[in-house]
Order: structure tokens, then C-alpha cells, then sequence
């Protein structure tokens, strides 16, 4: 079996961002596994897909399509079985193409190295078949395109970086607003309330921003986050920036 598996970070939405690198393998590979969180949704990775790819070069392909449960992963710990479950059925599925000799796609928004649930896949695709061969193609991540859009830094000469998700417990995450010159909040649409009464706490209202579907038609900068009534989108990002 010569076949490879080949996770591919497609950014965070505008289709131009795809690398040149991420198209080659996208027209290359017959099969596209594209994940999504609800059964009966749609894809956001493989929408950007189909708008990078034209008509042709989508023509043919075999779409498989995926279901990650959207549950909290907390690291050192068991995942819950129907997480468990969905990895193992996935690398089953993408197992079975690629011993057909078939390459697969597996396009995952961002880059596969943040927060992504290619590496999970690659983990437990490893576990059951060692042999399969397997390469990551970097992404343009949410946070980069967040920066470009305001026109922001995410880090500078001397500044320290954290990147977090917004769902840490409480202690944790003031820690780390109280100790790095940029932090950038991931996950935040559950927990938008709480942040704000966090970040007005710590006097730092003021050096945040959120971006809300960075890159997609519908993309929302807001500077005042006092101004946000009701939930944000899951596509949303806060970059706070001290300095």
C-alpha cells in the first residue's frame, strides 16, 4: 500500500488563503475525508475547498464525510467514548480508502498544528496501523489572519505569546492575562460574558479586539466589546494586546 493520508490546514475561511502547496494536493488526491461536528451539517473546511478548487478539478472526487463530536479534550485525560469512538471510526473509514491505494485529503480549518482535529486523527490512525503514511501541509492560522485584518501585531521584539483556549478554568486564565504582553483567545463564543467582566476586571477592555468569521463574507471586527449583546459566533477570536 502505497497510498498516503494528507492533512491539510486550509485557513480560516477565504479560500484565497489556501497555500499553493495545500491546491497541488487538494487537485492531486481522488478522495477528500472532510470533517464536520454535526451530523446532519455542513463542512466549513470542505466549503472552502470547493471554492478554491473549480468545477473540474472537483469533478470526480469521493467526498467522505466525517462526524467529530464537539466535546472538550483536556489533555492527561481519557476523551469522552463518543470522541473516542468517532476518532477510531474516521481512521477505519480513511484506513479502508487508502488500502484501495486511494490518497485522501483530510482539510482542517487553520493549521492542523492548533487546536485541530487532524493531529487526533493522525494519533489514532498511528495507533491502529502504524504503516499508513502520513503528511501535515501547514495552514494560514485564524490568529495571523485576525492580525491582518486589524492590522495588528500579534508579538513584537520582546513580547511573550500566549495562545489559549478561552474555556480554561478561571485561575488559569487570569494567570495568563496577567503575564504575557499578548495573549489570543481561542473558543471564545461559550464563555464571550464571562471574558469581558474578566477583561474589564483587569483594566484590559481596551486592548482587545474580536474578530468574528475572519476571512468569510460575513466577517465582524469589534473593538468595543462591551457593544457585543447575545453570543458571538463559534469563528471567533479575541487578540489582546497590552502594549
Amino acid at each position: 500500500m502505497r497510498a498516503t493520508l494528507h492533512i491539510i490546514g486550509v485557513g480560516p475561511g477565504d479560500p484565497g488563503l489556501l497555500t499553493v502547496k495545500a491546491l497541488n494536493v487538494l487537485c492531486h488526491c481522488p478522495v477528500i475525508a472532510t470533517p464536520k461536528a454535526s451530523q446532519h451539517g455542513h463542512s466549513t473546511a470542505l466549503s472552502i475547498v470547493q471554492q478554491a478548487l473549480s468545477a473540474g478539478e472537483m469533478n470526480g472526487k469521493e467526498v467522505v464525510e466525517l462526524h467529530f463530536p464537539m466535546k472538550k479534550i483536556h489533555l492527561g485525560q481519557e476523551p469522552d467514548p463518543e470522541v473516542l469512538q468517532a476518532w477510531q471510526d474516521a481512521a477505519g473509514r480513511i484506513f479502508a480508502i487508502l488500502s484501495q491505494g486511494k490518497d485522501v485529503a483530510f482539510p482542517t480549518l487553520g493549521d492542523p498544528a492548533i487546536y485541530s482535529t487532524g493531529y487526533y486523527l493522525y494519533a489514532t490512525i498511528m495507533e491502529m496501523h502504524p504503516e499508513i503514511r502520513v503528511q501535515f501541509v501547514p495552514g494560514i492560522s485564524a490568529m495571523s489572519s485576525c492580525s491582518a485584518t486589524t492590522h495588528t501585531p500579534i508579538c513584537l521584539g520582546d513580547d511573550m505569546l500566549a495562545v489559549v483556549p478561552a474555556t480554561f478554568s478561571d485561575s488559569r486564565l487570569r494567570q495568563t492575562l496577567e503575564s504575557f504582553d499578548t495573549i489570543v483567545l481561542m473558543k471564545v463564543h461559550r464563555v464571550i460574558d464571562h471574558l469581558i467582566g474578566l477583561l474589564s476586571e483587569l483594566k484590559l477592555l481596551d486592548k482587545a479586539v474580536l474578530v468574528e468569521r475572519v476571512g468569510m463574507a460575513d466577517e465582524r471586527v469589534v473593538s468595543d466589546l462591551l457593544a457585543i449583546s447575545g453570543q458571538v459566533h463559534y469563528f471567533s477570536t479575541i487578540i489582546v494586546r497590552k502594549k
